[in-house]
């Protein structure tokens, strides 16, 4: 089986971590895991597989995070992942929202262990590439450690090593998904307290993480690190990644030349039929803390809207943080 280097991961957004996302960071840090926002299953095998499944080779490494339930369809939506070329895929057991619980897809399968066990055994038993778990800490009414270790122990019995762990429990009823992110404390006491309960197995640290330095402090306890908003909105915190967590030395990148290398992608899939919000939408919080960046913003968000010459815009918007 391949192995991958999840020491730092960009966590799968639904409407945030699509293809157009994944290649902007890709152009800031080499070495992040990228994640594909969830796809159900049913979506996969009913719906418009190869708009699911697309992506551009220079995303590499990516993994495909998958949401269900049925072993026999998340068995057969692993073999497609393969087939596709992805390094990894990914099982949701984290997510709260009501939509997915009453099909029986993330979160709520906390509560049920062996479930999940039989749907990883399945996975794995289809493809040769990695199956991997990203959960909670809990749900309510499913909410102690004897739970929770109960729940690692069943799933990594069916041959799960890799773990993603949000240091949160996800509250099924009265809060909303983006209230799920805030409201729970975290508590990094758990999950490092299960990571030296299972040391074989790889546990990957989730939620609140801002900064490069705590990344660096989190991988004294955890086998890797996952960030996901902060990624998203201040994406050049990932300028320093590859330099500070993995060694590599560091790249001599600006913003203008990531914006400058992503230019010849947004012309082609303008090309394609692509409307170039669809890309540039991805690509405000690479201003963040910079002189500029209302104005970048203004362009990106509003002016490229009314224009009938996009690139112009975004020509506009490169000058800006390139001061000229």
């Amino acid at each position: 089986m391949n192995t991958l280097n999840r020491r730092f991961s960009v966590a799968p957004m639904m409407d945030w971590t699509d293809r157009h996302c994944r290649y902007f960071l890709r152009l800031i840090t080499q070495r992040a895991l990228l994640y594909t926002e969830m796809v159900t299953t049913g979506a996969l095998i009913f719906g418009d597989t190869e708009r699911f499944l697309r992506y551009n080779s220079a995303e590499h490494p990516i993994a495909l995070q998958l949401g269900g339930s049925n072993p026999k369809d998340l068995a057969t939506c692993s073999k497609m992942a393969e087939q596709a070329g992805y390094d990894e895929v990914n099982l949701n057991v984290g997510c709260p929202s009501d939509r997915v619980q009453n099909n029986m897809i993330g979160a709520c399968l906390m509560g049920h262990p062996q479930l999940v066990a039989d749907c990883v055994n399945q996975m794995q038993d289809a493809v040769d590439i990695p199956v991997t778990v990203k959960h909670r800490i809990g749900i309510n009414g499913h909410d102690s450690y004897a739970q929770l270790c109960n729940f690692v122990g069943t799933v990594s019995e069916a041959g799960c090593t890799s773990f993603t762990i949000h240091a949160r429990i996800a509250i099924l009823e009265g809060l909303s998904p983006k209230e799920n992110r805030d409201i729970p404390p975290l508590r990094y006491d758990v999950a490092a307290r299960l990571k030296a309960d299972f040391p074989h197995l790889e546990f990957i640290l989730n939620g609140g993480i801002k900064t490069l330095d705590e990344c660096t402090e989190h991988l004294q306890t955890f086998d890797g690190v996952m960030i996901g908003r902060e990624a998203y909105h201040n994406p050049w915190m990932l300028s320093e990644l590859d330099h500070r967590l993995f060694d590599d030395e560091q790249r001599p990148i600006t913003r203008t030349s990531v914006l400058e290398q992503l230019r010849p992608y947004l012309v082609e899939q303008m090309e394609q039929g692509l409307k170039a919000t669809y890309i540039t939408r991805h690509i405000l919080g690479i201003a963040q803390g910079f002189p500029g960046a209302r104005r970048f913003r203004q362009l990106l968000s509003a002016d490229i809207y009314k224009t009938d010459n996009p690139i112009k815009v975004y020509d506009q918007a490169i000058a800006v943080l390139d001061g000229r």
